[in-house]
């Protein structure tokens, strides 16, 4: 009999309980979200974040409030003492100042040094030095070659007073020399073996030559030469049309390369030349 009622007042109180739960719960809580966790990614979708609306007094059943929060008041805690703070405040030496004004300083004049001007590389040939008849006063027999190096000027003397003239290129300073030669060669497209003494002089200045080079455009000699007895003179070609009409050569007469066969073609072997 006891274990009966028993049995019957735990399961009265079972269903007391249950009821008093489902009248608790009969109207579900709304749920609330904090603008903070939406606003990110509504910001990320490229939506506009609206302020939310205050709370209502009347909460319906299944509906969702969204609850505006006051600005969070942000405190800076003070460093436990000992310690110094990472950022420290800004003392009176690292205040931002405000720019000073500067009094420009007059300038100074400076006086310009004095500079040597480069030397004038021709780019083309001067008149005076192109091949053309002169009227030419001499007691030379035509047929002889004269080379005026001052002037930079070969002559082939012809008859009535007259004389082909060529400009050239002769010997730089220290290389000047005069005399009288005869032609003892002639030679197209001549080879050019550099004496010893040039090989030398050349490499002091860091300008190595080679011991030999065979002829052609690129050769110094040119297109043409006619040795002047047993001496290393010459007078010959050119790849350098440029420097005619200048002391530029090693005691060497060079000629155009188109005036050296002209030159060429009306001597011969035994022509004498006479160097002034």
């Amino acid at each position: 009999m006891k274990k009966m009622l028993l049995i019957t007042a735990s399961l009265l109180s079972a269903f007391g309980f249950s009821a008093q739960a489902n009248d608790r719960y009969r109207e579900r809580p709304p749920v609330i979200v904090s603008p903070d966790l939406t606003a990110p990614w509504i910001m990320q979708l490229g939506g506009q974040v609206n302020p939310a609306p205050a709370v209502r007094s009347q909460q319906r059943q299944g509906q969702v409030y969204y609850r505006q929060q006051a600005p969070r008041a942000v405190y800076r805690q003070a460093p436990p003492s000992g310690r110094q703070p990472i950022f420290a405040p800004r003392t009176q030496s690292t205040q931002i100042r405000p720019p000073q004004i500067r009094h420009q300083q007059p300038r100074m004049q400076v006086q310009a040094a004095a500079v040597r001007p480069n030397p004038v590389i021709r780019q083309g040939l001067e008149p005076q030095f192109l091949p053309q008849m002169v009227d030419y006063r001499t007691d030379k027999a035509p047929g002889t070659i004269v080379i005026d190096t001052n002037n930079r000027f070969l002559y082939l003397v012809m008859e009535n007073g007259q004389a082909k003239r060529y400009g050239v290129g002769v010997g730089k300073p220290g290389f000047e020399w005069a005399g009288t030669h005869t032609v003892t060669r002639k030679a197209e497209w001549p080879s050019w073996h550099p004496p010893k003494e040039m090989i030398q002089r050349e490499a002091a200045k860091g300008h190595y030559l080679p011991v030999s080079m065979e002829g052609g455009p690129e050769n110094p000699l040119g297109a043409r030469a006619m040795y002047l007895g047993s001496t290393l003179y010459r007078i010959h070609g050119t790849n350098a049309p440029w420097t005619i009409g200048s002391a530029v050569s090693s005691g060497c007469i060079r000629m155009r390369n188109e005036d050296v066969t002209d030159l060429y073609q009306r001597v011969d072997v035994g022509t004498k030349v006479f160097v002034m």
